[in-house]
C-alpha cells in the first residue's frame, strides 16, 4: 500500500505507547484516524492532542475483548468517515505471575480475551468491510518478539497465536487475490506502558490474594522479571521509531516486522535449530 492521502486507519491500544505513535504517524501521512482505547480519558486526552495539530482524528472507547464492543467500533468508524483502509490490532496486555500452570483462570481469560480475541474480533469484523471496498488496504497485528522464541508464559502464548493468525490471514487474502497486505509486528523491547496493564484489568477478572504456596515461585519470577528489565531498558526503543518501521512495512508490504533485527534473529533461529534438532527449548538467560 503506496497511497496514505485520505484514507482511514483504526489502531487499538492508541492511547499510550506503540499504538499512540501509530496514530500520529499516520496522521502525519495524511490518513484520518480513529483510536481506539479501553482507556476512556486517556483515549480522550491523545485524541484532543492530535486535534490541537489539526489532524482529523476521532476516538472511540473500546473493549476489544467483547465482540459488540468491536462490532460498535466498526459502526463508529464507518459512521466518521465511511470507509477502513488500514487496520492496526495493536492492543495488548502482560500480567500473569509464576509458571504456566499456576496461572489463573482469570489470567487465562484476561490475556487471551485481549491479546487474542481483540484481534479475532477485529478481524472478524472489518475484513468483511474492508473486502467488500474493494480497495487497497493493510492490517498490522501486535504480536511480540515473545510470539516468535518460547518462554513468556500466557503472553507468549497469546502472541504464537497471533503470529499464525497473522500468517493465516495473509495467505487466506492472497488465496482470493485481495488488494489487502499483512504484517506482524513483533517489537522485543520498547519503552511503553504496558508492564502497568493491571490499571485496566476488569475488576471480575481480578485474582484472589496470593497463597502462600505460591509464593515463593512469584518471587522467583519476580527476580526473572527484574533481570529482564535490566536488560531490556539498555536496548529499549521509543514508540516512535516502531511508528516508523510500520509504516514503511505496510509501503513495502513487509510481513514480519522485528524491531530488534540483530538481537531476534539468533533467538529465533535458536528455536528452529532446537525444532530441527527435537530438542527441548532452554530457560532463557534472565531465569537463573
Amino acid at each position: 500500500m503506496q497511497d496514505f492521502e485520505g484514507k482511514v486507519a483504526v489502531v487499538t491500544g492508541a492511547a499510550s505507547g506503540i499504538g499512540r505513535a501509530l496514530a500520529g504517524r499516520f496522521a502525519q501521512e495524511g490518513m484520518k484516524v480513529v483510536l481506539v482505547d479501553i482507556e476512556a480519558p486517556a483515549l480522550d486526552t491523545a485524541v484532543a492532542e492530535l486535534r490541537h495539530q489539526e489532524y482529523d482524528v476521532t476516538g472511540v472507547a473500546t473493549d476489544v475483548s467483547k465482540a459488540e464492543s468491536v462490532e460498535n467500533l466498526a459502526s463508529e468508524a464507518l459512521k466518521a468517515y465511511g470507509k477502513v483502509h488500514v487496520l492496526c490490532n495493536n492492543a495488548g496486555v502482560i500480567g500473569e505471575r509464576g509458571t504456566i500452570w499456576e496461572a489463573t483462570l482469570k489470567d487465562w481469560q484476561w490475556l487471551l480475551g485481549v491479546n487474542l480475541w481483540g484481534v479475532v474480533h477485529s478481524i472478524r469484523t472489518f475484513l468483511p468491510i474492508m473486502l467488500a471496498q474493494g480497495e487497497e488496504g493493510h492490517v498490522v497485528n501486535t504480536a511480540s518478539s515473545a510470539g516468535l522464541v518460547p518462554g513468556m508464559g500466557i503472553y507468549g502464548v497469546t502472541k504464537h497465536a497471533v503470529v499464525a493468525l497473522s500468517e493465516s490471514l495473509s495467505i487466506h487474502l492472497q488465496m482470493i487475490g485481495a488488494p489487502i497486505g499483512v504484517s506482524v509486528l513483533c517489537p522485543s523491547a520498547v519503552l511503553t506502558n504496558i508492564n502497568n496493564a493491571r490499571r485496566n484489568r476488569p475488576p471480575e477478572l481480578e485474582n484472589e490474594a496470593l497463597p502462600p504456596s505460591l509464593r515463593e515461585t512469584d518471587l522467583k519470577f519476580q527476580r526473572y522479571g527484574q533481570r529482564f528489565m535490566a536488560g531490556y531498558a539498555q536496548r529499549a526503543k521509543q514508540p516512535p521509531e516502531i511508528a516508523e518501521m510500520v509504516v514503511q512495512a505496510v509501503r513495502d508490504g513487509q510481513f514480519y516486522v522485528l524491531t530488534h533485527y540483530d538481537d531476534q534473529i539468533p533467538r529465533i533461529r535458536q528455536r528452529f535449530e532446537n525444532i530441527a534438532a527435537r530438542r527441548p527449548p532452554a530457560p532463557p538467560r534472565y531465569a537463573d
